[in-house]
C-alpha cells in the first residue's frame, strides 16, 4: 500500500494535543512532498524520504516560535505512528489515521 494520502494526526506536545492534517504526496522515487496543517498554520515538508512503510521528514515551524522539527512515522494500513523531535523540547508522540 502506498504511503500517499491525507492523515488526521495528533501530536502530544507540551502545549497539549495538537490536531492537524498531514498530506503526503509520494513521488515514486523514495521521496515525498506535502504539508502539515493545523490550528497554528501550515508547514511544508522538506527532505521527505520513504523506506518501505517508514517515512522521515523535517518541517520549519514558525509559530509559536521558530524551530526545525524532525519527524519519523511508520504507516500500517490506515494508521500512522511515530514521533516529532522538537530539539530542546524533546520527542513528542505522533499518531494518525488515513482520512
Amino acid at each position: 500500500m502506498s504511503v500517499a494520502g491525507t492523515y488526521n494526526t495528533t501530536v502530544k506536545s507540551p502545549m497539549g494535543d495538537q490536531s492537524g492534517t498531514l498530506t503526503i504526496n509520494d513521488n515514486g522515487d523514495g521521496t515525498f512532498s506535502g504539508n502539515m496543517a493545523g490550528a497554528m498554520g501550515s508547514m511544508d515538508i522538506a527532505s521527505g524520504t520513504v523506506e518501505g512503510n517508514t517515512i522521515k521528514w523535517s518541517m520549519d515551524m514558525t509559530v509559536p516560535m521558530p524551530m526545525k522539527l524532525d519527524c519519523e512515522a511508520t504507516i500500517d494500513g490506515d494508521s500512522l505512528t511515530g514521533a516529532v523531535n522538537a530539539g530542546a523540547f524533546g520527542s513528542m508522540p505522533l499518531t494518525g489515521t488515513r482520512a
